[in-house]
């Protein structure tokens, strides 16, 4: 069956129009700055989390499980964008300490989508991909009580060496 040129057209516009809003929203740029909140969750979509600071608000944008990326909006008191941030670098994870609360470390590098538990109870453990030129991933292992037990860099599930070890 041969489609009218009409329906391959409307189909070819219609699928590179998904496709470029799909690619916008990934991350957040400087043409951005001075948006409203509105405007923002227009372009993002909704905020993972989002908290109140002393100097407006934070929206946060985890890319995960499988991104490498987490951004944050900073939010003026007026409700406009003032800045933003990818929070997943080797500057903020050294600034995650034993005995920090795990909102701490939600208010420094957001919220893991790649968690998983510890045997009897002993707590949890949160991943973070991020960009870097060697196989790893951030890990934090958390305590039940929400304090961060220890933290270190692993291999990812999936990670391929190279040279056959």
């Amino acid at each position: 069956m041969i489609l009218p040129r009409y329906r391959i057209t409307t189909t070819i516009i219609l699928t590179s129009t998904l496709l470029l809003c799909a690619c916008a929203g990934y991350s957040p740029d400087n043409r951005m700055l001075g948006n409203s909140r509105e405007q923002v969750v227009q372009i993002l979509g909704q905020p993972t989390t989002e908290l109140t600071t002393p100097e407006g608000r934070v929206m946060m944008y985890p890319r995960g499980p499988y991104g490498k990326h987490t951004y944050f909006v900073y939010l003026n008191r007026d409700g406009n964008m003032e800045r933003w941030a990818q929070v997943l670098d080797d500057k903020n994870f050294e600034q995650i300490k034993p005995n920090m609360h795990r909102d701490e470390v939600v208010a420094l590098i957001g919220v893991s989508k790649a968690t998983f538990g510890l045997a009897r109870n002993r707590g949890y453990v949160w991943n973070y991909r991020y960009v870097t030129p060697h196989c790893f991933w951030f890990q934090i292992e958390f305590t039940s009580e929400n304090t961060v037990r220890s933290t270190g860099y692993g291999k990812p599930p999936g990670c391929k060496i190279r040279g056959g070890r």
